[in-house]
């Protein structure tokens, strides 16, 4: 439902596309990057130095397990990349790799016999596989993938830190000594690594995107009982079977994980696929001439953009992107379109028809209802709606004034008239959300 009445006209606008990595000031982001990356980098020069001057401890170990962590890199592709750092859906692009560096960095033994690769070989082993991974990105133009590189290093010391100096004391007890109780132990460390992580990749998230560090930290808390687990506990079974069973256990007990990855892929290849065939008849209205060329897509990825500003977590801002995708599609059960696809003009009862005609139809298209009742309610009261379709009138209403609005100030012009409106058609707190990603350059996602 678009917001704004007048004559039907092609869009006159340029594409307004969201810069990617639009968010909060440099110098705030810039801190926060540099403060991850110093340490990664500090460790890594003193991994390598430490490494090159004592010398390789065990070097078929080193080179078995370092065989396997650029081998799980090479076989995820590193990590997946999408704003905020990676796709929907799937948390760590490589986890055949992470699962490698962590039980690298838990090994105690290797067939019974003790190892003494310690700390700082255990960091220089990871380091050195996953710069072989990364080869093959950098050869496509993929670029460094310097957050995930940052990140691998620190959470690998860091496990590498709390457990390799237990093995090396000559007096393990308790939950560290080999027996029931190991790996219970060994479990609660990669639950604490698997936090530390989800707080590294919120934090380089935020910085370069600007949005808000709750939301971002939930969803990577949130996909931690998946991948994160399966990650996690892939490292624990490869260090205890490498110390009863050696390096045989290797591929044995990565089958299971890289089938996982296999599976996770193409789960993500279907969400893929199911997110463009909705925005394919989400076109249908501008095929038909009922709304004009690419409000549809621009209205989705402002919304979504707004619900992350809003502190909408990932669910429900799939959601608002399919509604704000579909939300004009009412117009095609009219006999004559409305001009311009404009229905703001419209009388209250004949939009709300227009907005439960809408909702029809996307009922019948098999996404989630919850989608059709953000189209239903469109025309209600604002005050009555969910934040989600909230957040669709005011971005549609926004699209269609900046579009009349042409020439320099026209997104301002736009914004005062949505103000001047919030006492009956636009919650305030929308409006301000939406007014901090445009100042932002919007950021879509």
């Amino acid at each position: 439902m678009s917001g704004a009445p007048g004559r039907p006209r092609p869009d006159p606008r340029p594409e307004r596309r969201a810069p990617a990595g639009a968010g909060p000031p440099a110098a705030r982001g810039g801190a926060v990057i540099a403060a991850v990356y110093a340490p990664a980098a500090a460790l890594a020069c003193f991994a390598l130095g430490h490494t090159l001057w004592a010398g390789l401890a065990e070097p078929g170990v080193a080179l078995a397990f370092g065989l396997l962590i650029a081998v799980g890199e090479l076989v995820g592709g590193g990590p997946a990349q999408a704003a905020g750092g990676r796709t929907r859906g799937e948390r760590e692009g490589a986890p055949l790799g992470a699962a490698g560096a962590l039980a690298y960095a838990l090994l105690g033994a290797v067939g019974g016999r003790p190892t003494t690769h310690g700390v700082a070989q255990t960091v220089a082993v990871a380091l050195a596989a996953v710069l072989v991974g990364l080869v093959p990105q950098v050869a496509r133009g993929r670029g460094p993938a310097l957050d995930h590189l940052a990140r691998r290093l620190l959470t690998t010391g860091f496990a590498a830190t709390c457990c390799q100096p237990l093995h090396h004391t000559g007096t393990p007890g308790g939950w560290t000594a080999p027996g029931p109780l190991h790996p219970l132990f060994l479990t609660g460390l990669m639950a604490l690594t698997a936090l530390c992580d989800a707080v590294l990749a919120a934090a380089l998230a935020r910085a370069r995107t600007g949005w808000p560090y709750g939301p971002l930290l939930r969803d990577e808390l949130r996909a931690l009982p998946g991948i994160g687990s399966a990650i996690c506990a892939t490292g624990v079974v490869i260090a205890l079977a490498t110390a009863v069973a050696g390096l045989w256990a290797l591929p044995v007990c990565c089958l299971p994980l890289l089938l996982t990855q296999f599976a996770f892929r193409r789960f993500a290849a279907v969400r893929t696929t199911y997110r463009q065939t909705i925005a394919s008849l989400a076109r249908s209205t501008e095929i038909a001439g009922y709304t004009p060329h690419g409000h549809a897509r621009r209205v989705a990825a402002l919304s979504r953009a707004v619900g992350r500003e809003l502190g909408l977590n990932e669910p429900d801002l799939d959601v608002l992107e399919y509604a704000a995708l579909m939300h004009d599609i009412g117009q095609l059960s009219l006999l004559d379109p409305v001009p311009s696809g404009a229905t703001a003009p419209l009388p209250p009862d004949r939009q709300r028809r227009i907005a439960l005609l809408g909702g029809a139809v996307v009922r019948q298209t098999g996404v989630p209802a919850e989608v059709a009742v953000i189209v239903e309610r469109q025309a209600d009261p604002y005050r009555d709606q969910p934040v989600t379709a909230r957040i669709v009138r005011t971005v549609n209403a926004y699209d269609d004034l900046a579009g009349e609005s042409a020439g320099p100030g026209g997104s301002l012009r736009a914004l005062e008239r949505l103000r001047l409106a919030t006492a009956r058609d636009h919650e305030p707190r929308v409006v301000e959300a939406l007014a901090r990603v445009l100042a932002c350059g919007g950021r879509a996602v």
